[in-house]
């Protein structure tokens, strides 16, 4: 149904019936423009409340539903903050979790086993269990650009160079979760994925980010491949699959990037299957993908994302490796301006 949504809304089916549904989704989109607009605006003007925590919050956000990288990004802050020796605590809302944890925390457990990821709906409550429990002394807010009940001392939008925009419309009939303007509520602008478009695309990007917030800073960063990582933890270098017959999977929100990255990384990629975003995998899932495995050409190995091999935890498929692609936040243009940000929030 996902990929339906999706192929509609970019427009890729053609035909009286699919352009019939557009209309009815576009229509659709006016009350929910409404909504966040006069929501925004009791934000704006204080008759809704923000509650503030004691110690200083970033949150990390976007534009759009889908994927344009947060998780990396999450990472980059909480990183930065645990080497400036500060204890760090991740709030966020915990979309797609099963069993209590979603694909993103069980990434951040693994990646950041020293900082504490709490997961709910109240993420007002969330952040005084963070305060009063673990005696935290920085939140970074996952995911938290609409969530305005929390006042942030620093907002972090995220928009991914290669479908910034939501295909154009408000949700839905396009990802847009609320009119680029919002963009003026922002400290910092984070374009991620610089690397997968042309500079005339990245130039054209910056241009209207600056359009739509003439006074918020904009930093470019990439997501740079780090290593190939299995589920029994051991790690291998980029270059492992150059050249190698490889057969990918992911359930991604931009699936497209994952598959230019392994591109990029001169993997032979022979075959390629998209399950929907934040997929939890089940025992059905998993064995057609075993399935799958089996019938790839002779030596093929089998890659996906960080994000899934949590979530499926074997090494092998269909009785060839499994390697997923353990992914970086890089700071390409910018860095410093967002550092500077970043410690502004702490110093005492």
């Amino acid at each position: 149904m996902e990929e339906y949504f999706l192929s509609l809304i970019r427009g890729d089916r053609r035909g009286a019936w699919p352009a019939l549904e557009r209309l009815g989704l576009r229509v659709l989109s006016v009350p929910y423009g409404w909504i966040t607009r006069c929501r925004n605006v009791l934000f704006d003007r204080g008759w809704k409340k923000t509650h503030a925590a004691s110690i200083p919050v970033v949150s990390v956000g976007n534009l759009t539903l889908g994927g344009t990288g947060k998780t990396p990004c999450v990472e980059y802050v909480a990183r930065f903050y645990r080497n400036l020796e500060r204890r760090v605590a991740l709030v966020s809302r915990g979309y797609g979790a099963r069993n209590g944890r979603n694909d993103e925390a069980l990434v951040l457990e693994e990646n950041l086993p020293d900082v504490p990821h709490l997961q709910g709906s109240d993420r007002l409550a969330l952040a005084r269990v963070a305060v009063e429990e673990l005696e935290s002394e920085v939140l970074v807010l996952d995911d938290g650009f609409q969530h305005r009940r929390l006042k942030r001392d620093l907002d972090l939008v995220l928009i991914d160079a290669t479908a910034p925009w939501g295909f154009g419309y408000l949700f839905p009939r396009g990802l847009l979760r609320e009119h680029p303007r919002g963009l003026r509520r922002a400290d910092l602008v984070m374009l991620t994925r610089c690397d997968l478009v042309p500079p005339r695309v990245l130039d054209e990007l910056r241009s209207r980010v600056r359009r739509l917030a003439p006074s918020v800073s904009v930093v470019e960063t990439t997501h740079r491949p780090a290593a190939w990582i299995n589920a029994r933890q051991s790690t291998a270098p980029l270059d492992t699959l150059v050249k190698k017959d490889v057969a990918a999977f992911c359930g991604l929100g931009n699936p497209d990037a994952f598959r230019r990255t392994l591109t990029n990384l001169g993997t032979n990629l022979v075959d390629w299957r998209v399950f929907p975003d934040h997929h939890a995998y089940t025992r059905t899932d998993v064995e057609s993908l075993e399935s799958w495995a089996r019938q790839l050409p002779p030596g093929a190995i089998v890659a996906t994302t960080q994000k899934d091999l949590v979530k499926i935890r074997l090494d092998r498929l269909g009785g060839r490796e499994l390697w997923a692609l353990q992914i970086q936040l890089a700071v390409v243009q910018g860095k410093d301006v967002l550092e500077e940000k970043l410690q502004q929030i702490v110093r005492n």
